[in-house]
C-alpha cells in the first residue's frame, strides 16, 4: 500500500487530496471526504495516475461542495474552555462540566447526575482538558472493549475477539490493521451507543472485506441494516464530538 498527494483544480480553486493504494482493492477509486474537509483518495493498485486524476476530476463539484460543507460546519463550533457550565458529550448524553478546586490528594473525575465533575489542584484549561482527556480514554477502553465483545460474538465470521487499541484521530472514527487487529477514536465515546456500534460494525466487517468493495458495502448491510442512517447521523456530529 502507498500514499501520495495530488492537487484538484475546481472553479479556481485548488483542493489537495491524498490517493492511497491498496492491494486488496479490486473495484473502482473511490472518493471520502472526512469531517475536517481532508480529501482521501482510494484506488486499486492497478490503476494509473490518469485513471485516478479523471475518477476525481468527475467528481470534481461533489468534492468541492463536500469540502466546504465540512469546513464550514466546523467554523460555527467554538474552541472549548473547559470551564464549570461548559457542555460536554459522553455516549450521546450532554452534562455540564464542573470544575473544582481541591487539594492535590483529592483529585477525581466523576459524573454526578447531570454534571461531569472536575475536581483538581489546578484549574487552568490546560489542566482540566488533560483531565477530562484520560477519563474518556479510560471510559473508551472499558466500554469499546465491551461492545466488540457483544458484537463480534453476534457475527458469524471473527473467530476470535480481536484486539484493539485507542488512537486519537481527527479523521476516522476506526481502522482495522491486515493483522487483525482494530483501532477505535476514543473521542467516538462522545457518541450515542447506535454510533460507537456502527463504528465496530464496520472494522470487523473489514476482517473478512478489507477493503470498501461491493461485497463489503453487503456485508456492513447485513450485519446492521440501518448503518446509512446511522453513519449520517455519527458525521452530521463530528464537529462537536472531534471539538477538542
Amino acid at each position: 500500500m502507498g500514499h501520495f498527494e495530488r492537487l484538484l483544480h475546481y472553479g479556481g480553486e485548488v483542493i489537495p487530496y491524498t490517493v492511497r493504494i491498496s492491494t486488496a482493492r479490486r473495484e473502482r477509486v473511490r472518493i471520502h471526504v472526512h469531517h475536517d474537509g481532508s480529501v482521501e483518495v482510494e484506488a486499486p493498485e492497478d490503476a494509473t495516475a490518469d485513471d485516478i486524476g479523471e475518477a476525481v476530476q468527475k467528481r470534481a463539484r461533489w468534492v468541492h461542495d463536500h469540502v466546504h460543507d465540512a469546513k464550514r460546519r466546523f467554523e460555527h463550533v467554538l474552541p472549548r474552555e473547559y470551564v464549570s457550565g461548559e457542555q460536554v458529550l459522553y455516549l450521546g448524553r450532554r452534562y455540564s462540566l464542573k470544575v473544582r478546586l481541591v487539594p492535590r490528594e483529592q483529585r477525581s473525575v466523576k459524573l454526578k447526575g447531570d454534571l461531569l465533575e472536575v475536581a483538581h489542584d489546578h484549574v487552568s484549561a490546560d489542566a482540566v482538558r488533560a483531565r477530562v482527556r484520560a477519563w474518556y480514554r479510560v471510559k473508551a477502553r472499558d466500554y469499546f472493549a465491551y461492545r466488540l465483545r457483544v458484537i463480534a460474538k453476534g457475527l458469524p465470521w471473527p473467530q476470535e475477539v480481536p484486539s484493539f487499541q485507542l488512537k486519537e484521530m481527527k479523521t476516522r472514527w476506526g481502522s482495522c490493521a491486515a493483522g487483525g487487529t482494530v483501532t477505535l477514536n476514543p473521542f467516538l465515546v462522545r457518541a450515542n451507543r447506535e454510533c460507537i456500534d456502527y463504528v465496530i460494525t464496520h472494522e470487523l466487517c473489514h476482517l473478512r472485506e478489507h477493503n470498501h468493495s461491493p461485497e463489503f458495502f453487503r456485508l456492513l448491510s447485513r450485519a446492521m441494516p440501518q448503518w446509512e442512517t446511522v453513519k449520517r447521523s455519527l458525521d452530521d456530529m463530528a464537529e462537536v464530538i472531534l471539538n477538542d
